[in-house]
């Protein structure tokens, strides 16, 4: 493991509940207002990723980077077939594996302290998602080529714009706390879904961010 992945991993074992407080709610009304002023494209690629991965019922899915679980969770709830989560942060995952005790959802999930590039599944996903993932990732291209790899029908991501008001105060504030950040254009985007081998893909701005959803056929 480089250093840079163990920066990130101690990073998000430090922000983990502010990070989980995004999407519980778990905040006073004023931090609740400010998310929805300045994240609201947080809240819409959450929309969008559910959007994209229909029909989710009966089917298989990897969620990399699964954090608290925000997305891993949501699809076991709406009938998804089965769904794996996999994070580097050990702690993320020991939050995941206990909620889904909790709720009961534990027959339909697993999550498992990996990367992307360590992980062997025994067969392939129908949808792979990497929501929030690449803002983090140096050399996001093996990691693309590996989720075109490990799909049947779909991979849904999203990448933070380069030209944005956001980009430098978040390089700023991110770097300060010894975490890296990375940001994208769609002509950068574009090259590495074709490298990877996807057959199409669609790509939208949403707010800060790049939403798309690439296949494979």
């Amino acid at each position: 493991m480089n250093q840079e992945i163990i920066n990130q991993k101690e990073y998000w074992n430090r922000e983990l509940k502010a990070f989980d407080s995004i999407y519980t709610a778990r905040k006073s009304s004023f931090s609740k207002w400010l998310d929805k002023v300045f994240r609201w494209d947080m809240f819409a690629r959450y929309e969008y990723t559910f959007k994209h991965s229909e029909p989710i019922q009966n089917r298989t899915l990897l969620d990399i980077g699964c954090g608290t679980g925000v997305f891993s969770l949501e699809y076991a709830r709406r009938n998804a077939k089965y769904v794996t989560g996999i994070d580097i942060s050990e702690q993320m995952i020991n939050v995941c594996i206990n909620r889904a005790e909790k709720e009961g959802l534990s027959s339909l999930c697993e999550f498992l302290r990996s990367d992307l590039l360590e992980y062997k599944p025994n067969n392939n996903f129908d949808i792979c998602i990497g929501i929030g993932l690449f803002d983090y990732i140096k050399e996001p291209q093996s990691v693309i080529s590996k989720m075109c790899e490990v799909v049947t029908d779909r991979a849904i991501m999203t990448f933070p714009r380069f030209w944005t008001w956001r980009a430098p105060v978040r390089k700023v504030r991110l770097g300060l706390r010894k975490c890296a950040v990375y940001f994208y254009t769609k002509k950068r985007i574009e090259m590495l879904l074709n490298t990877a081998g996807f057959k199409r893909f669609e790509i939208e701005p949403v707010g800060k961010l790049f939403c798309v959803t690439a296949y494979v056929k």
